[in-house]
């Protein structure tokens, strides 16, 4: 393998009303609201008899222009202003789109007690497979985003030249859950990790409800045979808890050890985009080291600043996302 392509600044700059990880991280998801562009969804049923809802953009099935696949992350949706706000991006280039909205992540509760997390390589999979049966002749691109950027980082090691697409891009991702994990329990990164769990157990209390209707029993009893996870204060008690028992890893460790993308990375063949910010408030010491070994087809931009999924800059009056420069024109110089 070759050394990995790296710009340590990564072509970001923080501007200087907006310097810092958490304000970068923060500005958009408090303050930016989107407008997406005109939208169709539809329901894809997967083979275990559950389903995934899917937001499309765009031209639908022009064999000329590329068509780019948008994941979120956790506790997100395509109504997230870092996914509507590309999606709009690659709809203005005449591209078309489909934001995958993760099991139980587009308003509905799904119907499975497990729904997703960073390791769930299957739904992606499934996806894929379908866009290449309608689209044989299109081009096939993928933007991940934190979460999202792990599955799409696994999907690509674990497929090798298998894995369906032309082009990848990562965002902000955990490549290694464990030091995440335990990152989120210190300092001002506890207020993110207490954010994400209520929303968690939110959406699990709402799962829970939502089988007791059906009168689904099977299921229920899979959430009857669950730790406490109304009791967990971090990520390693809520995997522990909840992750791990309804996905089939032995425990948190185990599940970070087989999910995380930095143990698959050596398998991606596919020409990939890493954007990373140095200071994201998500990432523990040694997540992204300096240098590594990495294969040729992946290239790190790694800004000094830019947060969590942030990467904010112009004018207090005018900002401007530039995700949405750098992305596009990284799946140009390949589609």
């Amino acid at each position: 393998m070759a050394e990995l392509a790296q710009r340590d600044d990564g072509g970001f700059a923080a501007p200087w009303w907006l310097r810092g990880p958490h304000l970068q991280t923060l500005y958009a998801p408090l303050l930016r609201r989107v407008e997406p562009p005109p939208r169709r969804r539809e329901r894809l049923e997967l083979a275990d008899g559950d389903f995934v809802d899917l937001d499309w953009a765009g031209p639908a099935g022009d064999p000329r222009t590329p068509l780019v696949v948008l994941l979120h992350g956790l506790a997100g949706s395509s109504a997230s202003p870092y996914l509507a706000g590309l999606q709009r991006v690659l709809a203005a280039r005449g591209w078309g789109s489909v934001a995958l909205n993760f099991r139980g992540a587009s308003g509905e509760p799904n119907r499975r007690a497990h729904s997703y997390h960073s390791g769930e390589t299957g739904d992606l999979a499934a996806l894929l497979a379908v866009l290449r049966q309608r689209h044989p002749e299109r081009r096939l691109a993928a933007v991940g985003f934190s979460l999202g950027g792990n599955v799409l980082l696994k999907w690509l090691g674990e497929s090798g030249s298998g894995a369906g697409l032309d082009v990848a891009c990562a965002v902000s991702v955990p490549l290694r859950l464990d030091l995440c994990a335990s990152r989120l329990d210190r300092g001002l990164s506890r207020a993110y990790r207490d954010h994400l769990l209520r929303q968690l157990k939110r959406a699990l209390a709402a799962k829970q409800a939502h089988l007791q209707r059906r009168g689904d029993r099977a299921e229920l009893e899979r959430f009857a045979r669950l730790g406490d996870w109304r009791a967990a204060r971090s990520f390693w008690q809520f995997d522990q808890a909840v992750i791990a028992p309804l996905h089939g890893f032995a425990s948190a460790a185990d599940y970070y050890a087989r999910a995380s993308s930095w143990h698959y990375l050596d398998g991606i063949r596919v020409p990939t985009l890493l954007v990373q910010a140095r200071d994201d408030p998500f990432m523990g010491h040694g997540t992204l080291p300096p240098a590594v070994a990495w294969p040729p087809t992946v290239t790190l931009r790694a800004s000094p600043g830019g947060g969590h999924v942030g990467f904010v800059h112009g004018s207090p009056l005018a900002p401007r996302f530039w995700l949405e420069q750098c992305v596009p024109e990284f799946l140009a110089s390949q589609l």
